[in-house]
């Protein structure tokens, strides 16, 4: 029997289009000739010799059912991921399979009427960013297997990243670095790597100052990077854009709505729903929408804020990003903004940005119709109410909107928003607890002022 790895073949190249091509097990980020960054590119003339039925009938049968890993939501599409890995090296958390939920009420709310959520913080450690990890993680694992003297995995980190990286390298026994700026990530983020057993730096800077920090580090071949401007992380991310596609029968939304910080995820969505057409899985692309935080908005300022489009020969420019309740999309030099340049244009795609009230009154809106969103889906969700209200997004539209971590990591956002406690904001769709003594009459009485007299 022919083994998938013999049938297919995946390999780094340059994303601006010299000829550089290096090995998936190569310690290489950035073209060595022209700078750019790279590109995981597979085989899909071998790809293409399978039948997009044949494919379809294969992810459908492994889809959180297979056996291990590929019941995974990312290896269970392994030959679209990494083909040639070993299985005994994937390094699992049976990441993916998250649910997609169809929001009437908040849909209604909006003036939409076919709206549905990605929840993809329903993981391991609660965020979209296990996806792209355990591919990552799986690959050093595959590297030191081979002999490559990886001592150890680092990443800059607003705090979903460094969860991610400690969790997988716990699990495979590889050692990892995390480098956070000090006093600005929640103490639910800053936890999740220390009791994994990283090696936790909290360095008094931003994410930008982590990032610079962590990439001259890793110029030494034994301290591998593990931010997304590795495309092995891409990867794993894009496999959330078949899975959406999966849950719709196969077919397209007609809008994707991501909140977008250092940008490497609007690249993934791009880019997992181009090979889905490109293979004949679904019929058309959708459109996408990047929403960037208006204190951390370097892409929107460089297209819908200069009155220019993705498809113009515009360059984002870095900027001093501000203090944001969208703490992980904190980022003001977002190191895929090339990525998500390539991503708009593929897809047809918009940039959206969200004022702090915006923010916290769309996740509180939300809630209230059944979900619990962290601030940076609040940013994405704040994007889809204004371009649905100017009719840009129309009220007959499938919209799919990925909600990138899960709630819990931002209590004190949500205890925030409903004691009236966020710093210069109002809390209109406030719900605060009553509290009351310990009697029949008491609850009753408050029961009639919440619901009126049966």
């Amino acid at each position: 029997m022919v083994k998938d790895n013999e049938l297919f073949s995946s390999w780094f190249r340059c994303a601006d289009d010299c000829d550089y091509r290096a090995d998936l097990t190569e310690v290489v980020y950035e073209c060595p000739r022209c700078g750019g960054l790279l590109e995981v590119e597979h085989d899909r003339a071998a790809l293409a010799r399978r039948p997009a039925a044949e494919w379809k009938a294969l992810f459908d049968s492994r889809f959180r059912l297979g056996p291990w890993p590929f019941g995974s939501g990312v290896w269970g599409k392994k030959e679209w991921v990494y083909p040639q890995l070993a299985v005994e090296n994937v390094v699992s958390m049976f990441e993916g399979g998250n649910p997609l939920l169809r929001v009437d009420r908040y849909a209604r709310e909006i003036g939409l009427d076919d709206v549905w959520v990605k929840e993809c913080g329903v993981t391991h450690t609660g965020s979209f960013k296990d996806l792209g990890m355990t591919v990552l993680v799986s690959a050093v694992k595959e590297m030191r297997a081979r002999g490559t003297p990886v001592r150890a995995v680092a990443c800059a980190s607003t705090g979903d990243t460094s969860a991610a990286l400690s969790a997988y390298c716990a699990g495979a026994g590889i050692p990892s670095v995390v480098l956070l700026p000090r006093g600005k990530i929640s103490t639910a983020q800053l936890v999740q790597p220390i009791s994994n057993g990283a090696l936790v730096l909290e360095l008094d800077t931003d994410f930008d100052g982590c990032m610079k920090v962590v990439r001259d580090l890793s110029r030494t071949k034994d301290i591998y990077l593990a931010n997304s401007m590795n495309s092995l992380r891409i990867e794993g991310q894009k496999t959330a854009s078949v899975e959406i596609a999966q849950q719709l029968g196969w077919t397209s939304p007609d809008w994707i709505v991501i909140p977008g910080g250092n940008l490497g995820n609007a690249s993934a969505v791009a880019k997992g729903f181009v090979l889905l057409k490109e293979l004949g899985l679904v019929e058309r692309l959708p459109r996408l929408v990047v929403a960037q935080a208006e204190q951390a908005n370097p892409l929107w300022r460089a297209t819908t804020g200069a009155g220019k489009s993705a498809r113009d020969d515009v360059k984002v420019e870095p900027m001093a990003a501000r203090k944001t309740l969208a703490s992980a999309i904190q980022i003001g030099a977002p190191v895929s903004a090339k990525r998500a340049l390539r991503a708009l244009q593929a897809l047809d795609g918009v940039v959206e940005q969200a004022s702090e009230q915006e923010l916290a009154d769309a996740a509180a809106r939300a809630d209230l119709a059944g979900l619990f969103t962290c601030p940076h889906t609040g940013v994405a969700l704040a994007a889809l109410e204004k371009l649905a209200s100017r009719g840009t997004i129309r009220k007959h539209e499938r919209v799919v909107v990925i909600s990138t971590a899960h709630g819990l990591k931002f209590s004190d956002f949500k205890v925030g928003y409903h004691d009236e406690t966020l710093p210069g904001l109002r809390s209109p769709l406030k719900n605060g607890s009553v509290k009351l003594a310990a009697t029949l009459g008491a609850v009753h009485d408050a029961i009639v002022a919440r619901f009126g007299r049966g």
